[in-house]
Order: C-alpha cells, then structure tokens, then sequence
C-alpha cells in the first residue's frame, strides 16, 4: 500500500471511530449517565442505601425530566472527539508499524497496538472525561456543593480556573489502565473475533462480520473494565484531597459495604452501553474497508 493510502486509511480510522462514538453517545447517554450516578454510590457514605437500575433512573428524571438523563452530553461529545478519535487513529498507526510486510499481525501484537493506542487516547480525552463525570454527577450533590457546570467548554475553563490547570487530567492514571483494557478488548478481539469468523467460512467481509465481531468486542471490553470504571469515576469526581490516589480510591472502594462489591448493577449498565457504543464505532471506522 502506498503511504498516501495509509495515511487515508488512518485518517478514516481517526474520522470514522470518533463520528461513530458520538452516535453511539447520544444513543446510550442517559444509560451512562445512571451508570455513573451507580458507580458513586456510596463514595462518600459506603451505609447509606444504595438504589437500584430503576430507583436511580427514577431519581434522575426527578431532578428535571427527561433533559436531565441528558446532562453532560456536551462533554460525552467532547469526550468521544478526543479520546476515541484518538485511540482509533492510533491502533491504525500501531497496528501498521507493528504488521509484517504481508500486513498479518499475531494477537499478542494486536494487544500491544491497542495498549498504546488506548493511552494515547486516555491522555488526550481525560480533560473531557473528568468534565462529563462532574456534569452527570452533580445532581446527586446538595444544592451548595452542585458545580453547575453550563456545558463542557465552560467546566475545562472552570476546573482550570478554579482547581488548577492540571485537575483536568485529575484520574488521569486509572483512565490510562482502563482505556488500555478497553481499547485491547474492544479493538484487539475485534479483529481476532473478524479474523476467526472468516476463517470458518462461513462469513464474508460484510457488515454483517463486522456487526458480529463488533457485538463480541462490546462484550469483551465491558467485562474486564467494569471495575477500573468505577474507580475512574470515583477519582474524578473527587473534592480535592479525598482519595490519595487510584490504589487508595480501589482499597476503599472494596472494604465490606462498599458499593463496589455489588457490581452486578453497574456491570449490567456497562453491557447495554458499551456494547452499541463499540459496535457504532467499530463499523463507522470499517465502514471505507466493507465499500472498498
């Protein structure tokens, strides 16, 4: 391939994986959004009763009907510009440097390409992460302590201004592991599970594959990130000097009566999420490949 064609290949990957996620955002946000109010439940108080899928969906739709499953939604737009933009882009990029001449890559170099392409992606996209976090969660703050944060444009410049211009990578360690989990399982088990179902025979290179490998993928990423994810929320949406860090956020997080050990509702808001969100992405960025 010439290297104009690859630097149009990975301009597709970095296009199409970041449009893909903004449709996949706007589809599952409110979803997110009560994974969110879940996954903090108990950070502050592990006695206080912790509320159900429904009971918290509930709860939001007090707050303001409707618009407010839809809080934040600025900042997953934002989010998904930065972050999966950039980790597609760069699997791409990885993922070429790292084939042999025949473009054939073994799993434990998809990994690789996925690993660095994630942290990539972590470090670009935690500035709007920490901003979409705070925004989905400051209903659940008293009145007095709500950031109030107008869209995700004004809470960067808020965080800077207010907290210091590097609070805007605050939790940007457990989102550089997570993102790398991710990335590995939506990005190198897509391939792998694409790679395997066209080896049966069975499958062409259609939609159809990349609709299936793309469902296996979702399913993959969901379920070895589901723990990071709540740690990376936790941190984030942190007052100033309450965790001492990641390690101290897990440690706190897994003592008995801990929200964290009822991760059976998270995990299942994290399987009806990301499942579609990677699927989106996934297809929009093979979307040039199936045409071509």
């Amino acid at each position: 391939m010439s290297t104009s064609g690859k630097k149009g290949d990975t301009l597709i990957q970095f296009v199409g994986g970041g449009f893909g996620g903004c449709i996949g955002s706007i589809c599952t946000h409110p979803i997110d959004l009560v994974k969110v109010r879940l996954q903090l439940q108990g950070a502050a108080d592990p006695s206080k009763k912790a509320l159900g899928v429904v009971g918290t969906t509930t709860s939001v739709f007090r707050e303001g009907g409707l618009s407010a499953l839809y809080k934040g939604l600025s900042a997953s737009l934002l989010r998904q510009a930065t972050y999966t933009t950039t980790r597609f882009g760069c699997y791409m990029y990885f993922r070429e440097w790292l084939a042999d001449p025949s473009g054939y890559l073994a799993l434990y170099q998809k990994v690789v390409a996925s690993c660095l392409a994630g942290a990539c992606g972590a470090i670009v996209g935690t500035p709007a992460d920490v901003t979409l976090v705070r925004m989905q969660a400051d209903g659940r703050l008293p009145i007095e302590q709500q950031r109030r944060y107008k869209n995700a444009i004004d809470g960067l410049v808020r965080i800077a201004r207010e907290e210091g211009f590097f609070t805007m990578w605050k939790g940007c360690g457990p989102n550089v592991y997570r993102a790398m989990l991710m990335t590995a399982g939506q990005l190198a088990s897509y391939d792998q599970s694409k790679y395997l179902l066209l080896r049966t025979g069975m499958f062409s290179d259609n939609m159809a594959t990349h609709f299936t490998a793309s469902t296996m993928a979702g399913f993959v990423a969901t379920v070895i990130t589901s723990p990071l994810d709540v740690i990376k929320s936790r941190v984030m949406n942190s007052s100033k000097g309450y965790y001492k860090g990641s390690y101290d956020c897990a440690i706190r997080s897994s003592r008995k009566g801990s929200q964290l050990s009822t991760r059976a509702s998270y995990r299942t808001l994290g399987d009806s999420r990301r499942t579609p969100s990677s699927r989106s992405s996934l297809l929009s960025s093979s979307t040039k490949r199936v045409a071509g």
